[in-house]
């Protein structure tokens, strides 16, 4: 499996989990045009481009390209990495006709050519694991300092979420990889008032 720091961006959850096959990374989706209106979303894309870089991985019609371009747009070209999928002609088994101009998007892409798109992007590492051992904000802390699982916890999230200034629907693993890519375990744990007191 591929590992990268940086965040990649795809269209819907279907290429999300179809990428989630191939590389270990925090992967966020812009769920189509909606990206366009959402605000907190592009100020989120802006905010992780600074912090670690993205990765634009959208597919080869027209409309991915209109995605990739707004993107371009609000970010910095220094922080932005493209990678293209080339343009492959058929139907993805989910749906019951191909799309409009006919390609396959990235849900439909074949595992070992999607990989090697990747990798000639120059992004990646191989063996899924990060580079240094960093000690990561876990589900665990989340529910030690009263943001999941708890009395009033949807509520000390939402607020949690605002002072970090990110969108108030970022859950379960966006949220963590998301946090991790914009404060170590050590400014979570003074930010929430819980103790360092796991092992690293």
């Amino acid at each position: 499996m591929l590992y990268t720091d940086k965040v990649i961006v795809v269209e819907g959850r279907y290429d999300k989990i179809r990428l989630s096959s191939v590389v270990n990374a925090l992967i966020l989706t812009t769920d189509g045009f909606h990206i366009f209106n959402d605000r907190e979303k592009q100020q989120l894309l802006k905010r992780l481009a600074r912090e670690r870089g993205l990765i634009i991985l959208t597919d080869s019609d027209a409309a991915g390209f209109k995605i990739r371009n707004l993107i371009k747009n609000i970010v910095p070209d220094s922080a932005v990495t493209h990678v293209f999928i080339p343009d492959i002609f058929g139907k993805e088994r989910r749906k019951e006709a191909p799309s409009k101009e006919g390609k396959l998007g990235v849900e439909g892409i074949d595992n070992s050519i999607l990989e090697q798109s990747l990798i000639r992007s120059g992004a990646f590492s191989e063996g899924g694991e990060r580079t240094a051992k960093v000690q990561l904000i876990t589900s665990a802390d989340l529910y030690r300092a009263g943001l999941t699982g708890g009395e009033n916890s949807a509520q000390k999230r939402r607020d949690f979420l605002k002072e970090c200034a990110l969108p108030a629907r970022l859950t379960g693993n966006t949220l963590l990889g998301t946090l991790n890519c914009i404060m170590t375990y050590g400014e979570f744990c003074e930010k929430t008032g819980i103790a360092e007191d796991r092992d690293s």
